[in-house]
């Protein structure tokens, strides 16, 4: 799912009350954002259960990108991905941290 709307990150974060949910914030221009999406996408790519996935172009939706930082008390970064239950982070981190290994253990551990 791409974020575009306050509305969309609102109903996320509503869906945040029954199931994990990622969210991926990613500069359409940056070499190190293409690689962290890069491997959220492959991580993606397993469909792990209970978990949903979103994604936000931190250029071409600066506003929302700013609102989501703000409103989650997120220092903004790019690449970033951050992991929401019931509206707030569980987990966050940036550029090359951001491997389909780290994220896979971050929602095992977060799954229990």
């Amino acid at each position: 799912m791409q974020l575009k709307t306050s509305a969309d990150f609102e109903a996320l974060l509503k869906e945040s009350d029954q199931q994990l949910v990622f969210i991926f914030k990613h500069s359409t221009s940056c070499p190190v954002s293409a690689k962290a999406y890069a491997e959220f996408q492959a991580f993606v790519q397993k469909k792990p259960q209970g978990v949903s996935f979103a994604m936000v172009r931190v250029i071409e939706e600066r506003p929302l990108s700013q609102e989501i930082a703000q409103r989650l008390s997120v220092q903004h970064k790019s690449p970033q991905l951050l992991l929401l239950r019931q509206g707030k982070v569980l987990w966050h981190d940036s550029h090359f941290a951001i491997t389909r290994e780290k994220i896979d253990a971050v929602l095992q551990k977060n799954l229990l």
